[in-house]
């Protein structure tokens, strides 16, 4: 009996029949008693309320971060930036790209409408400067990006050309006055650039060799002095876009080790096979040289082999001479901080199925040296990639996790067991969007592809869709006309953000991953906040509505 001589359960009793209750029935029933309070409360009972809820397989273990099973419960249901507090419709087009300034007090957009649009986020987002880049003879903008310091953006977009030819284009605005500082080329438009240091862009330039053969030139640009990074072979009619940069410096304190506990994963595959790293690049030319004589004078003797296709037979060639004119890649010093160079490219087919990765030493990081027009050996190789990693699809979007540790993939896998018999017709790809998540600092693939959201574009028409992760979540827009938000940890989808037509972009508050924004076909900019912040800024002061509160009547 207790004080009021009503008959007490036992715990273990009660404990039972709490697990037949859904969370919210749970979360009221404990405020009965002081009894049912501490048995709603029990570690086990949450435990097995979180794997029942979420769906989470058992061998997961809980969050390395997490104290209890019940604030992880609570974390999940109350932080995922779930809840549409804004609309904005400024844009008069499609809104492609999204990009949040370091600090998270700004963010860029860029549309269909050929403009650059730069916000205030304050608790009620507002349009602070938009820039008309018709003026320029743009199409459109594609892609923004702030440098470290939030001083300079870097805003791509598509250049429309002489005889109506399309190719790519960067501006640099500064976000002191807004004034255009300068614009340099961009080949073609889907490299989108990026920031290599505080004042340094990456750039593309394309040069054709054959009719499906090509070569990537990666740039960096400072002030008008333009120096040759890398320069690519490009096989099949594929070409390098989508440029990133990873520091590796970060790599030591991850935000979240998601390969720990887990079976090894497959390793990428090298892009070069290493023969004559120690040699100098002259005698390893000639030698190559000399080996190469054989087998293409058998190739170009019609009498030696069967007749090739034509564009078997370029594709062939280009490799066999690319095998005496690729330079080894450069190894770092011991302790020496790096970039990685990450980009979309291809050898079977111009349809991006392979990430290439290129390491960028600190010497290369400046604009000292020879720089592009001025002569210099090195120019005659091209420049071997470090490693490669193969989708066996149709590679739609990439994001780094904020440590720049892992690096996710938004794919539309090719069917098991499809060859490639001709580089311009790519095989199908699937309307599933596998979300893929490789470790950068192990060159293994972490084995938690992600799955919801799905596209419906043709294989020859595929088009980009940025993706975002936070320090706990990872989120992607869809052709479904949904955003998609998953746990990192878990490996479940947690929310969908409807639109009216495509998300093209989804990007994180790198201050508060509770504040999420999508862009979207439908024109609109949406903003999406936390239950939890919701419930703050309504919320009388000074105390909030409690979890379970909020809880119980959005499941009513």
């Amino acid at each position: 009996m207790d004080e009021g001589g009503t008959p007490l359960l036992p715990d273990s009793l009660i404990y039972q029949i709490f697990l037949s209750l859904g969370p919210a029935d749970v979360l009221a029933a404990g405020l009965v008693c002081r009894q049912w309070q501490a048995v709603s409360r029990d570690e086990f009972l949450w435990r097995e309320q979180f794997y029942r809820y979420y769906q989470v397989a058992r061998d997961v273990p809980r969050h390395p971060a997490a104290t209890s099973w019940y604030d992880e419960f609570r974390r999940l249901y109350d932080t995922v930036p779930c809840v549409e507090v804004q609309t904005l419709q400024e844009h008069t087009d499609q809104v492609l790209h999204l990009s949040f300034s370091h600090s998270g007090c700004q963010f860029a957009s860029c549309s269909k409408d050929c403009t650059v649009k730069i916000w205030n986020n304050d608790l009620t987002i507002s349009l602070l400067h938009s820039a008309d880049m018709r003026p320029y003879n743009w199409s459109y903008t594609q892609f923004s990006q702030f440098n470290q310091d939030d001083s300079l953006l870097l805003a791509s977009g598509v250049f429309l050309g002489p005889h109506n030819s399309s190719s790519g284009e960067i501006a640099v605005i500064s976000l002191d006055n807004f004034a255009l500082l300068s614009r340099v080329r961009n080949k073609p438009y889907d490299v989108f650039g990026c920031w290599l240091t505080e004042t340094s862009l990456i750039s593309g330039n394309l040069h054709r060799i054959g009719d499906i053969t090509s070569c990537s030139d990666v740039e960096s640009e400072n002030v008008n002095v333009v120096k040759r990074l890398f320069k690519i072979q490009n096989l099949n009619a594929s070409t390098i876009r989508t440029v990133m940069v990873a520091d590796c410096g970060r790599f030591d304190s991850p935000d979240l080790l998601l390969d720990a506990g887990a079976p090894p994963g497959r390793i990428f595959d090298l892009g070069s096979d290493g023969e004559g790293d120690e040699e100098a690049a002259g005698p390893v030319l000639v030698r190559a040289k000399e080996g190469l004589r054989r087998p293409l004078d058998g190739l170009l003797d019609t009498r030696a082999q069967p007749q090739l296709a034509e564009r078997a037979l370029e594709t062939k060639v280009a490799e066999l001479l690319a095998q005496g004119r690729t330079k080894p890649p450069e190894r770092s010093a011991a302790g020496a901080q790096s970039k990685l160079l990450i980009f979309t490219t291809g050898c079977l087919t111009y349809s991006p199925h392979q990430i290439g990765i290129k390491q960028i030493l600190p010497h290369q990081m400046t604009t000292a040296g020879p720089v592009l027009g001025e002569g210099r050996g090195s120019d005659a190789f091209f420049d071997a990639l470090d490693h490669v990693i193969d989708v066996h699809g149709h590679i739609i979007g990439m994001g780094l996790s904020p440590d720049n540790r892992y690096l996710y993939v938004n794919s539309r896998a090719w069917p098991s067991g499809s060859v490639v018999a001709d580089p311009m017709q790519p095989p199908p790809i699937a309307e599933e969007i596998d979300l893929l998540v490789f470790d950068l600092k192990t060159m293994r693939e972490v084995k938690r592809a992600l799955r919801a959201h799905r596209a419906y574009t043709p294989n020859d028409e595929c088009f980009f869709i940025f993706l975002d992760v936070s320090r706990d979540f990872v989120a992607s827009g869809a052709e479904d006309r949904h955003g998609y938000i998953w746990d990192r940890h878990y490996n479940i989808c947690l929310a969908k953000l409807r639109h009216q037509d495509v998300v093209n972009s989804v990007v994180f508050s790198p201050q508060e991953q509770e504040l999420l924004l999508t862009a979207s076909d439908d024109a609109t900019i949406k903003a999406w906040r936390s239950p939890r912040t919701v419930r703050i800024h309504q919320a009388p002061r000074p105390r909030p509505r409690p979890f379970f509160s909020w809880f119980a009547s959005q499941r009513r």
